[in-house]
């Protein structure tokens, strides 16, 4: 799932979240904001059952990411339909 809200400064949050168990594992979200980085945005466990982390973008930004589970399992955000050019989301104004 996916959440883009107003931030401090004009800027986006965008919010990536998924479930809990699924996967199992840590799962780190990979993408054109962190120059295709593993490890740099690890979604952590929140109290309402799901994991999340967030971003901060210029409005108009589009994103394309993946999501990187254990054991290099790549996948895509289950709540996005699927397309050519992978997952993409654009923070607009």
């Amino acid at each position: 799932m996916i959440k883009i809200s107003k931030s401090r400064a004009g800027a986006r949050r965008v919010t990536f979240s998924l479930p809990i168990g699924a996967p199992p594992g840590r799962v780190s979200v990979v993408g054109s904001f962190n120059d295709w980085t593993p490890g740099r945005h690890h979604l952590q466990p929140r109290s309402n059952g799901r994991r999340s982390t967030s971003v901060e973008v210029v409005p108009g930004t589009v994103l394309q990411f993946r999501y990187l589970g254990e054991d290099g399992h790549w996948f895509d955000d289950p709540d996005l339909p699927h397309r050519a050019d992978g997952n993409c989301v654009c923070a607009t104004d």
